[in-house]
This record gives structure tokens, sequence and C-alpha cells, in this order.
């Protein structure tokens, strides 16, 4: 069942006004796409959270645009990473029969027998983009790593024909490897590294997309 998301229709305006928006608990937004002129509207922020928890981050959403009822899905959005709030969000309004390119966790299951003998298991990507019809988005799309021995690696051109998804990444797109456990010389080395220092945040960085 998809959920549907009021909108209110905003005026583009100065900063200040967006600002008010966001302390009356609204995120300012624009949704464009399919049979969709471009428009800029405001969401309750509690309403789209509570939303994007029902149907997930790829999952499909009804926006009500002043009566007309529009598919949606959150195409990109800003987090505030200070205060943790949404400051913005894109909404691609879509045809229910048409493909999407959408990006999907990967999630590993199983122990590999690497890390039986001492190894380590490494996820370097953790998102494959793939080609699907809107209602057949997954929400992660899970690799066994059983049999993954110490210095295997395991490539999207592995798992191109056991996955039911259309997989848009390159053949040696790598996923998860197995390393050969560390020395105790290079375990010395790392604790003798200096630390690295976090420069500071100014206001105008708080806002990071995702």
């Amino acid at each position: 069942m998809t959920t549907t998301v009021k909108t209110h229709v905003r005026e583009k305006g100065q900063h200040s006004n967006l600002t008010k928006l966001r302390n009356e608990g609204f995120v300012p937004a624009v949704v464009y796409g399919f049979k969709t002129e471009a428009t800029s509207i405001a969401v309750h922020e509690v309403d789209l959270l509570k939303t994007l928890r029902e149907v997930g981050r790829n999952g499909v959403m009804k926006l009500d645009l002043a009566g007309k009822l529009v598919n949606v899905v959150l195409s990109d959005y800003q987090m505030n990473v200070l205060k943790g709030n949404v400051v913005h969000a894109d909404f691609l309004a879509i045809n229910m029969t048409d493909e999407l390119e959408v990006s999907v966790t990967v999630v590993t299951t199983g122990s590999s027998v690497g890390e039986s003998q001492g190894g380590v298991l490494n996820h370097p990507n953790h998102e494959l983009t793939i080609k699907v019809k809107p209602s057949a988005i997954p929400d992660s799309i899970e690799i066994d790593v059983t049999d993954l021995e110490i210095g295997d690696i395991l490539r999207v051109g592995d798992m191109r024909e056991k996955c039911e998804f259309n997989i848009l990444n390159d053949d040696d797109f790598a996923l998860v490897s197995v390393s050969a456990p560390r020395t105790d010389e290079e375990l010395e080395t790392t604790a003798d590294e200096p630390a690295v220092v976090a420069e500071e945040v100014s206001e105008e960085d708080t806002e990071t997309k995702k």
C-alpha cells in the first residue's frame, strides 16, 4: 500500500522564508518528473520521516499536490549534520510501468571461511545501482560470503547471473573481500601513526548532501 504525504505549494523566496518553514517543522522541497511540472513544495518533516520508515529509502509514496495524487520516490535530500534534521528534499514523479535506476544497500550474510582462519572481511562498497520497476524495488540485496577464503574478492561479475535484478555497475566493481590478518609489525606501525585532527566545520558546511 502506497503512503500519501500531504504537501503545501510554496513560493520561491528568500533564505529567511526557508528558515521559517524549517523552524515550523516543514521541509522545503521540489517535485518534478513524469507528467509533473517542477513545483516548489513543503512537507511536514514528521510525516516524511514516518513515511520513509514505512516504505524505505527507495520506496514509492504518493504526494498530495492540491488534491492531485502523484507517485514519487525520494530522489535526493540534504541533512543538517549538526542538528540531524532534513533541510531539503527532491521528489521524482514516476510512471509505475517504467523501470528506474536506484541505489540499493548491499548486506552480507553468513560467516566466511576466511574469517574462521583469522582473516578480515572487508566491505568496500555498500551499494549497488540497479534498474527495476518501482513496485519491485528491494530494501536491500543480500550476498552470501560463506565460501570466501583469505584472498578472495567478490565482484559484481561473480553475482550478476545469480541476482534477480539488472545490475548497472561494472563487473569488476568489488563488493566484499577477505584479507589476511595483520602481522604484529603492521599493527605496531599503525599504532605509531599520528592521529588526524579534524578541521573545524563552518555553519555553511553543516548541510551535507546524502
